[in-house]
């Protein structure tokens, strides 16, 4: 079982993620499926066979949970030498070099990654192309929208 590196944000928001649905969501749907099976016949009850397909997806989230769990190498960057390179859980602020816009990730694992959270993927073009860098490097990276040319303007561990 290879390991999954996670910050410790994305390890707290999958436990919680996953007390929710245990403790939360299944009972409802438990409850959901009593209740339609109350209605007797089963082959055309609608009611009972969503309350089964969502079962099945709940059930199925917590199992991918659990084993995200399993595998993560927890990363905690505030406990890292802050020495301007970029890394796994760094934030990097950025400059795009041909707009002047200003940006900022945080470098993330597969399970934890949103784009609209500028969270990004360590593994993603954009990740590639800044770990191991450091502050005020020039980076150019292939994204799958072109390529694209910044400057590390930051690098903070927090």
């Amino acid at each position: 079982m290879e390991k999954e590196p996670i910050t410790l944000i994305g390890l707290e928001k999958l436990k919680k993620e996953l007390v929710f649905l245990k403790e939360k969501k299944r009972p409802k749907i438990v409850a959901a499926i009593a209740e339609a099976r109350s209605h007797g016949d089963l082959k055309e009850n609608a009611e009972y066979h969503a309350a089964k397909e969502e079962q099945s997806h709940n059930e199925g989230r917590i199992t991918e949970i659990n084993n995200i769990i399993a595998r993560a190498n927890v990363i905690d960057v505030t406990k890292i030498n802050n020495d301007g390179k970029v890394i796994f859980g760094c934030t990097v602020f950025l400059e795009n070099l041909d707009t002047g816009e200003k940006i900022n990730y945080k470098i993330v694992g597969k399970d934890e990654a949103d784009l609209k959270q500028k969270l990004i993927y360590f593994q993603s073009p954009i990740g590639k192309g800044l770990i191991g860098k450091n502050k005020k490097d020039l980076v150019e990276i292939d994204t799958p929208a072109g390529t694209k040319n910044f400057e590390i303007t930051d690098v903070k561990y927090i």
